[in-house]
């Protein structure tokens, strides 16, 4: 089955339709949306309702922290996320966050375990951004391979036994075989604030027949999208850095 891995959509309307366009290209048979819907940008209540459509087509849909936040339970922000949920909260109805409330932290299936942050502990929202971190995540889990987002950097982690981790950058398009003697733990680039230096969205394509992923990068009109931040009163910051990647 060919899976499209998407996360951090951040309420970036204009990322999120690029990168289903690009998704429905490529022919991926399911998507599986790691969380954080909402958050920072100004289009949440769009972005919650495509999520919604993708989940009632079958995707599974998981929770980030801004979806939590947002939904109503404060937990550790800086000031700019902060501002930006209290924004969003007021443009939410009452359903929309019961429905970001419900979403489970976490799915699993055969070898392999879908979640936002990490795998010691999925509700935490601690970060995985060195292969210790990466580490600390694989042993806490039997599945051999792992996707996260929440970092908003694209990255893989790989660990063979009786060997600590270890992690390298992936290049867009170039496909990475899971071999299977080893765990693997895959961060999927951001879709609607990537962090990387590199302002394009992204996804990871997983076949697990082959049991290949490939990184994907897909542009957008971060300009629009910059200029609605803006326009929705949001923290500067917020719009600025989509347009450095940052």
């Amino acid at each position: 089955m060919l899976t499209a891995v998407i996360s951090d959509i951040h309420a970036n309307r204009e990322a999120l339709t690029a990168v289903l366009s690009h998704i429905r290209a490529s022919g991926a048979e399911r998507i599986v949306v790691l969380g954080d819907i909402v958050g920072y940008g100004a289009d949440p209540e769009f972005c919650i309702d495509a999520v919604r459509q993708l989940e009632a087509a079958g995707a599974i849909v998981l929770k980030g922290n801004h979806d939590e936040a947002a939904a109503g339970l404060d937990n550790d922000m800086n000031a700019t996320a902060q501002a930006a949920i209290a924004w969003t909260r007021d443009r939410l109805s009452t359903a929309e966050k019961t429905w970001l409330a419900g979403l489970p932290i976490s799915s699993t299936e055969p070898g392999v375990l879908f979640v936002h942050a990490n795998g010691w502990n999925p509700q935490g929202w601690g970060y995985i951004r060195t292969p210790q971190e990466a580490e600390r995540s694989m042993r806490r889990t039997t599945e051999r391979l792992t996707f996260c987002g929440h970092t908003h950097r694209p990255a893989v982690f790989h660990m063979s036994p009786n060997r600590p981790a270890a992690l390298f950058v992936p290049v867009a398009g170039v496909t990475i075989p899971l071999i299977e003697t080893r765990q693997w733990l895959v961060i999927a680039p951001a879709v609607g604030q990537p962090r990387d230096g590199n302002r394009s969205s992204g996804y990871v394509l997983y076949d697990s027949a082959c049991r290949e992923i490939t990184f994907q990068r897909v542009p957008y009109d971060c300009e629009t999208a910059s200029r609605k931040i803006l326009a929705a009163g949001l923290p500067p910051s917020l719009a600025e850095r989509l347009l450095k990647g940052q």
